[in-house]
């Protein structure tokens, strides 16, 4: 009896606590400002990526600041993963087209429309899912 009663109690433990993290204005704010920096950004890599170091570098930053942001937050795990998909220095998203700029030099306007569409969606993923979670009271 002792331990069903344990074992309720903990159900309704775990069971009022959120199993992801509430949602959080500071990040929400951050992965939109950054996908505006980041598309603006870009939107310059038809001109050689030697000219844009320094705007590289400060996106980079601001990447990083938003992934440091959210990985200190409990019960941000999917939220995490998301982030660690658009920095990949070798995958698809923003970390991969940063790198492939910095290999090319430039990159064309046809590859660079397809590329903003498909960053613009991964932003636009990791915004929603902070604003689908739970507002803490």
């Amino acid at each position: 009896m002792v331990k069903l009663s344990l074992f309720t109690a903990l159900v309704a433990i775990v069971g009022c606590s959120p199993l992801m993290a509430t949602f959080d204005q500071a990040s929400y704010s951050q992965v939109t400002s950054l996908k505006v920096d980041a598309l603006a950004l870009m939107d310059k890599s038809v001109e050689d990526y030697s000219s844009r170091t320094a705007d590289v570098a400060a996106l980079q930053l601001e990447l990083n600041k938003a992934i440091e942001y959210d990985k200190h937050r409990p019960k941000n795990q999917i939220t995490n993963e998301m982030w660690t998909l658009m920095s990949d220095s070798t995958g698809h998203l923003l970390g991969g087209f940063l790198v492939k700029w910095k290999k090319d030099g430039k990159e064309s306007a046809f590859y660079l429309k397809e590329k903003e569409k498909q960053v613009g969606e991964a932003f636009d993923q990791i915004a929603e899912l902070e604003i689908k979670k739970i507002k803490s009271n």
